[in-house]
């Protein structure tokens, strides 16, 4: 779709694009760093290579949006990412709490620091993802898959993590006090560290004699 005229002047570093309807518009490579997108409809918006740096996105509808972009230090609270496509996006530090993240894909995406406290990530795609230092406390990872991710350092306490993949994921120092791993694939998965107190470990390679 072709952005307008009176759309395309809007779109600068800082812009206010509060309940801005973009909703399937090419926005690549434009920058937005900063802008405040507050309750905006970018569904099914093209953003790869954008710059969304530090930008607020409260409440941001983002379902099938493709977010191969840079997302550093943008608060994505309650935002809608739902089926959208994170493959290798720059999502350090970002705030996701309360937002909807269903089907949606972050292989090879950079989540270091993220606060993904309590968010809903049952089967979503996190294969590479560097997720060291996040915040997954409570978090759902029922059948993620983790295959390869790093999670050093990283909060899981309290998170469900039943029958996720985890196989070569490094765990190193990660705290996983309360959580639940029962039935998850963990060979090969560096555990050097990790804080498993209180944990479900029950049919994992944990105890496997």
């Amino acid at each position: 779709m072709n952005l307008s005229t009176t759309i395309a002047a809007k779109l600068v570093p800082g812009a206010n694009l509060e309940d801005e309807d973009l909703s399937g518009q090419n926005l690549q490579g434009v920058n937005l760093a900063g802008a405040k997108l507050t309750g905006a409809n970018l569904n099914r918006a093209a953003l790869s290579g954008a710059s969304l740096e530090g930008a607020n996105l409260i409440g941001t509808q983002l379902e099938g949006a493709d977010l191969r972009a840079s997302l550093m230090g943008a608060n994505l609270m309650q935002a809608d990412l739902t089926e959208a496509d994170l493959r290798g996006a720059n999502l350090r530090g970002v705030n996701l709490m309360r937002s909807r993240l269903s089907k949606a894909t972050f292989a090879g995406a950079f989540l270091s620091g993220a606060n993904l406290m309590g968010v809903n990530l049952q089967g979503v795609d996190l294969r590479g993802a560097d997720l060291r230092g996040a915040n997954l406390s409570n978090a759902n990872l029922h059948g993620a898959n983790l295959q390869q991710a790093d999670l050093q350092g990283a909060l899981l306490n309290e998170a469900n993590l039943e029958e996720a993949d985890l196989q070569g994921a490094n765990l190193a120092g990660a705290n996983l006090a309360g959580a639940n791993l029962l039935c998850a694939e963990l060979e090969n998965a560096n555990f050097n560290g990790a804080n498993f107190a209180g944990a479900c470990v029950v049919g994992t390679v944990l105890d496997k004699g």
